[in-house]
Formats: structure tokens, C-alpha cells, sequence
């Protein structure tokens, strides 16, 4: 089976990476029952978040290698489902994408949330607080800044700042984490973190939230089902029985697992514990509450495009998550439609992330992320069944 040609898929959005990626919000707006007013203004947003990259053709490559997305668009989509029919739209971008360096890449997108926040009248406090341990003269890493917007009615967004623990060095990522957590007032919270292998990202909440969150992102490097069933760390949360049903589902464990040496696969020990061996799972730790020291909230980021042939079994993946939490998936496919024309099963990785999501006081959200393919299309993987792993010391 051959992937689409660019064009084929894109349809007649062809220009420019603002035209594409703006049309492909307006659309989603609808999906997510936003007013066409909305959808413009929105579309308008994301173009001006980009900057000058928004006029760049997209017959040349990629501005930069961002790892925002796996063909290094800086635009990634997601739509959050509750059990009430409601759905929810985030756009993710990297503003400072064009920059020469990480350091210009950070303040470029240090500015544009500056800028939202003068217009919109809310604090960057916060975020200052950081400046100086994620955006230092010269940062390391694979980012510097990226701005998620949560879009709601009436043309205002709520906001997510993404920075990058590594800024300091590799090495100093856990240090980086639990100063960043003491200065904002959460002293007690890394202490309560799971074992990880690495730290991806700190998140904050800024703008017009109920409660704002500081999150921490952990990676979890070949994670096996009972370690995953113990990684939530909140009260109240998701039981080991919940964690172990969405990670099955969500990433093929007990089918026949699909992919190539790039995609990953599943291995199963002597032992008879499976691990996901391949692209590696993300938990997030969010915490609102500075007098203890346990997150309110806790999300499991499953890589479904890793453990899939196609789209389509990623699609049917999402479908059977969203029904079993008595949720309606029929915004999904139409969602997708709403970004690409491509045949799902010509390609992977336009579901890039099946997240499920517990928030204390809430009812679980499953988020699906939904990649803008505006430079590549990942070919659907060869199959290759469940290994049986040799045991290791």
C-alpha cells in the first residue's frame, strides 16, 4: 500500500503552513461545536502564534526538526471527550519554530505569551518565576517553549505554557523539576512523583482557570502492565484494574502487535510480563494544591501510532476506549476527516496520543491527538507479532 501524496491528503490547502494548519482548526472548531465566528478567530490566532513561519510555502521543509511532531510540523490538534457529549479543542504550537537557536526559540515564545496575556489581561507570574531555569542564555534539549491553546466560545483561549526540564542539561532534569516545583509553592510535591526514566516537560496553567495546575510529565522507557497499574499517585484517582483496561485497549497488548524497528513492539518475558518496548508511555502529575503534597491529578499518554499498523486500527483503539466510558467517538472520525482526506489505512500517526485523563472533582476525560501531517505521512507498518523477550540480568 502506497501513502498519499501530500497534495491528495491536504486537499486544496497547499499555500502555506498558516493556510493549511488554519484551515485545519477551522474545521476542527466545528467538529468541537465552536461558532464559525469562533473558527475565524481562532484560525487567525494560530497563524499569528506562528509568526512569520505561517507565510512559508510548504514545498520547503520544515522550518526547523522540532520534536513537537513526528514530520516537524510545530501544530499538533487534540480533542478531549467527556461523558456528558461535550468536547473539547487544544491547538499545540511552537511559536519560536523559525528561530536559529533554542535560546532566540524561547524568547520568541516567551513574547507571543507576554503578548496574549497584555491583551487578554492575565499574569505571567508564574511563568516568571521559571524564566530563569527554563530559558537560561544557553539551553539544551529537544525545545525550548511551546503554547497549547485550550479554545472556548467566545474567542478567548485558555492557555498551557510546555517547558523544557532538560534546559540546564540532561543530567539536572530532576533538579530542574523540584525547584521549579519549591518555587511555586508545591515543596512537597516532587517527593510524591513515580519512578521515571525521564522528565519531557513541566506544564502551567495560565489565564482564566478554576484552578491552576503545574504538571509534570514523566517517561516511562519499556513499561510493563503492573508497573503502569502503580504510576497514579493522586487520591481518589484511577484504580491499578482502570490503568491496566486503557492501556491494553489503547496500545494492542493481547493482540497482534504491529510495527517495524523505528515503531516499536511489545515484548513479553520469560516471566510472561509484557512491556511495551517501543515508543515510550508519558504519565502526567498535575498539581493545584500547595498545602500537600499529592497531585488532584493524573493522565496516562499511551503512543498509539507506536503499536499500530494504520490509522484505522488507531481510530478503532479510540472508538472502544470512548465507548467504554460511555462517551460518543462520532466527533473522532470526523475530526480526522476535518485534517487530512487520506484513507486512514495509508498511514500512521495521524493519531499520534490516546491520553486518559482523572482531575479530582471531574469526570475522567480520554483526550486523542491528532497530528497535522503537513510536511509527511508515516506509511502504515509492516506486522510483526508479540515477541517473547530473552530474559536480561
Amino acid at each position: 500500500m502506497t501513502a498519499p501524496t501530500l497534495d491528495e491528503s491536504r486537499g486544496t490547502d497547499t499555500s502555506t503552513l498558516g493556510s493549511l494548519t488554519s484551515a485545519q482548526l477551522a474545521r476542527l472548531c466545528g467538529v468541537a461545536g465552536l461558532s464559525a465566528v469562533d473558527a475565524k478567530t481562532y484560525a487567525a490566532l494560530l497563524a499569528e502564534a506562528l509568526g512569520p513561519v505561517a507565510e512559508r510555502p510548504l514545498h520547503l521543509p520544515p522550518p526547523s526538526r522540532t520534536c513537537l511532531s513526528d514530520d516537524h510540523t510545530p501544530v499538533e490538534y487534540s480533542l478531549s471527550f467527556l461523558p456528558d457529549g461535550a468536547c473539547a479543542l487544544r491547538v499545540l504550537v511552537e511559536p519560536g519554530c523559525a528561530a536559529p537557536d533554542l535560546a532566540r526559540n524561547g524568547r520568541v515564545g516567551l513574547d507571543v505569551i507576554r503578548d496574549m496575556a497584555y491583551r487578554w489581561g492575565f499574569s505571567t507570574d508564574r511563568l516568571d518565576e521559571l524564566e530563569d531555569l527554563f530559558l537560561p542564555p544557553a539551553p539544551q534539549g529537544a525545545l525550548a517553549l511551546w503554547c497549547a491553546l485550550e479554545l472556548r466560545p467566545g474567542g478567548i483561549p485558555m492557555l498551557k505554557v510546555y517547558l523544557n526540564p532538560a534546559a540546564n542539561g540532561a543530567e539536572h532534569c530532576a533538579e530542574t523539576v523540584r525547584e521549579a516545583l519549591d518555587r511555586l509553592g508545591h515543596g512537597q510535591a516532587f517527593a510524591s512523583l513515580p519512578p521515571a526514566d525521564g522528565y519531557p516537560f513541566l506544564a502551567l496553567d495560565l489565564g482564566d482557570w478554576e484552578s491552576p495546575r503545574v504538571k509534570v510529565y514523566l517517561r516511562h522507557d519499556r513499561l510493563s502492565v503492573a508497573e503502569a497499574a502503580g504510576l497514579s499517585r493522586m487520591d481518589a484517582g484511577p484504580g491499578p484494574a482502570e490503568i491496566e483496561r486503557f492501556l491494553r485497549t489503547a496500545s494492542g497488548l493481547g493482540e497482534s502487535v504491529f510495527g517495524d524497528d523505528l515503531l516499536g513492539a511489545v515484548e513479553t518475558g520469560p516471566d510472561g510480563e509484557e512491556r511495551l518496548t517501543g515508543r515510550p508511555v508519558l504519565t502526567c502529575h498535575a498539581f493545584t494544591k500547595t498545602s500537600v503534597g499529592r497531585p488532584t491529578g493524573f493522565t496516562l499518554h499511551v503512543p498509539v501510532r507506536g503499536y499500530a499498523a494504520h490509522d484505522g486500527e488507531s481510530l478503532s483503539r479510540a472508538t472502544d476506549v470512548l465507548r467504554a466510558y460511555g462517551m460518543d467517538p462520532a466527533p473522532l472520525p470526523r475530526a480526522l476527516a476535518a485534517v487530512t482526506s487520506r484513507p486512514l489505512e495509508d498511514g500512521v500517526g495521524l493519531v499520534a496520543y490516546l491520553a486518559l485523563a482523572h482531575q479530582r472533582g471531574r469526570p475522567p476525560r480520554v483526550t486523542t491527538y491528532i497530528s497535522s501531517e503537513a510536511y509527511d505521512v508515516r506509511p502504515p507498518a509492516t506486522p510483526r507479532p508479540v515477541t517473547a523477550a530473552t530474559a536480561t540480568g
